[in-house]
């Protein structure tokens, strides 16, 4: 049994999340936790909420309320919604925590002592019209690179170069859309991160069997212009971590806080001992310290591509510059964008699906496995109503479902609801069990490797197979001359529902758990063989025919919700 760390990118605080945050990240992450766990594997799945920064601050102006009453109520907002897609965290935390207050400020500490911190008097972006410094990302303008209009101030995101506010074109506020900005001296505190660069450049470079989205925007960051460069770590905002050298007061740090993009990652170590202090779990230790059993560790991360440079440059810099016993990632699959229906989401125009309301509209699975199944992983992915409505219609429905119904059905009208005995499996039995023996070892491959879309390709033709095997055999034109071979058709048929329960839990917990609670299955362990997989429900074993898995999509509705998500358009 292996042992694994999964983390996925923490969503920040500032509001409910859209479909294309959930597969960017925190799904993907799931169906690989859930996957794991189901071949016996040790797990711990974490991850938070990102509650630093101007964000924050400016969301809970909005909503009338002090920045920390709002954050722990969205913090329980977002982990009510992440229930209910079912997201199975071992522990969902908070970036505000008391653990990621301490470790934050003892990694600043530590690398102040390791000489990988200096002071910088520096020119910041203020504007008069808000009466406040602008954090970068609260400024946009043209990027001077690609001549995209909305690039951020630390940011661009059409060509992903990391910028410095000044570095805008006809930079703008976009808290007021101020133009009103001047330049003013400020002191703050940056990381040496170019002291690093060969260290992580030979890290990433050992990396060989990492995703090319991830290396390819890794490298585009470290080797691009004048290469990896200092970062600026604390930030003029009152919200946020004090800036503290460990446990000691910083001179001429006063009134200034930790920037979000350092304190956020260190949250991924502070959740564990937020799990631990909990009463959740135990021995944070043996799954971040490798002088304490972390050595033995798998680290997976799953986030955007717009958060990898960080995850890649700027994280790791903090933990190799610590020189102490850190687990550093193993692995980090990167996902490009979900686009809306020909356009982008939106908050701000209501533009799209967002999590709270997908689970209004239909119950997790529909969500989950249309998401998974066309994951944007080697490029950017749309949504749109019709594709979802014909493959949930087609897949989840007619596929699996309906083999699902058709088969408990006719057992109950021409048997009863217990599994019928007759003869030993014959030749198309052994065909069936030949070709999902193939189309597991296809499955388990890609999951094992996170090739999320042809994981649910290889789930999807097993189903596929199950259907097939039904219409050769036809056991219901098999039961008019030999109804103890037709039992034996049948008998096969009740245990692919209880094979299909078991392999499509990490895609579709919740119908996967109706499937096996209808067969009466105790025993839910990952198949090792076929054979015995399918032979695993013996002659009068009873079952329950269950309600309907899942309903179909109809026309009508398919165009209320596309009309009622368009949003305003331009």
């Amino acid at each position: 049994m292996a042992r694994h760390l999964i983390t996925s990118a923490i969503p920040y605080i500032n509001g409910i999340k859209h479909l294309g945050n959930l597969v960017g990240s925190q799904l993907p992450a799931d169906l690989y936790a859930r996957y794991l766990r189901g071949r016996g594997h040790e797990v711990l799945f974490l991850c938070a909420t990102d509650e630093h920064g101007t964000p924050a601050e400016l969301a809970a102006a909005k909503a009338g309320k002090p920045v920390a009453d709002y954050c722990a109520e969205m913090h329980d907002v977002q982990a009510e919604i992440a229930a209910g897609f079912r997201l199975s965290f071992d522990y969902f935390g908070r970036s505000s925590s008391p653990q990621n207050h301490a470790l934050t400020q003892a990694f600043a500490g530590r690398l102040a002592d390791m000489g990988l911190i200096r002071e910088v008097v520096e020119e910041q972006v203020y504007s008069n019209a808000d009466g406040r410094f602008l954090p970068d990302r609260y400024i946009e303008g043209t990027c001077p690179n690609c001549g995209f209009e909305s690039a951020r101030g630390d940011q661009c995101d059409n060509c992903t170069k990391q910028l410095d506010p000044t570095d805008l074109i006809d930079a703008r506020s976009t808290i007021s859309g101020s133009t009103d900005l001047e330049v003013r001296e400020t002191k703050h505190l940056y990381l040496r991160q170019s002291a690093l660069k060969d260290d992580i450049a030979a890290w990433i470079g050992s990396k060989t069997d990492w995703p090319i989205l991830t290396t390819s925007i890794a490298k585009k960051w470290l080797n691009d212009g004048d290469g990896l460069q200092d970062r600026g770590i604390t930030r003029d905002l009152d919200w946020g971590i004090p800036v503290k050298k460990g446990t000691e007061d910083w001179p001429g740090m006063e009134g200034k806080v930790f920037y979000v993009w350092f304190d956020a990652p260190i949250e991924y170590i502070a959740c564990a001992q937020e799990w631990v202090d909990a009463g959740k779990g135990a021995d944070w230790e043996r799954w971040w310290r490798t002088d304490k059993g972390a050595d033995d560790v798998t680290y997976t991360q799953f986030m955007g591509k717009d958060n990898v440079p960080f995850h890649t440059l700027s994280f790791p810099a903090t933990i190799l510059g610590s020189q102490e016993p850190w687990k550093l990632v193993d692995y980090i699959k990167s996902f490009n964008y979900l686009n809306y229906d020909g356009g982008q989401f939106s908050t701000s125009r209501g533009r799209g699906v967002f999590m709270d309301q997908a689970l209004e509209i239909l119950p997790a699975d529909y969500w989950r496995w249309w998401l998974l199944s066309h994951a944007p992983e080697s490029s950017d992915a749309e949504f749109t109503w019709e594709n979802f409505q014909t493959d949930v219609n087609k897949d989840l429905a007619d596929v699996l479902g309906n083999f699902v119904s058709r088969i408990t059905k006719f057992c109950r009208s021409k048997f009863s609801e217990a599994v019928p005995e007759g003869p030993d499996y014959g030749p198309a039995e052994a065909e069936l069990i030949a070709n999902l023996s193939a189309k597991l070892a296809d499955y388990e491959g890609h999951m094992d490797t996170m090739e999320v879309r042809k994981s649910a390709a290889d789930l999807r033709a097993m189903w596929v197979l199950g259907n097939e095997y039904l219409q050769s055999v036809a056991p219901w034109t098999t039961f008019k001359t030999d109804p103890a071979k037709a039992a034996m058709q049948v008998r096969m048929g009740l245990n692919l529902c209880r094979l299909y329960g078991v392999l499509s839990a990490p895609f579709i917990p919740d119908a996967s758990a109706d499937i096996l609670a209808a067969m009466n299955a105790s025993d839910v362990t990952w198949p090792d063989d076929i054979t015995e997989a399918v032979s695993a429900l013996q002659a009068g074993h009873a079952f329950t025919v269950p309600e309907i898995t899942f309903r179909k999509i109809t026309d009508d509705e398919r165009a209320d919700w596309a009309k009622r998500f368009a949003g305003i358009r331009d």
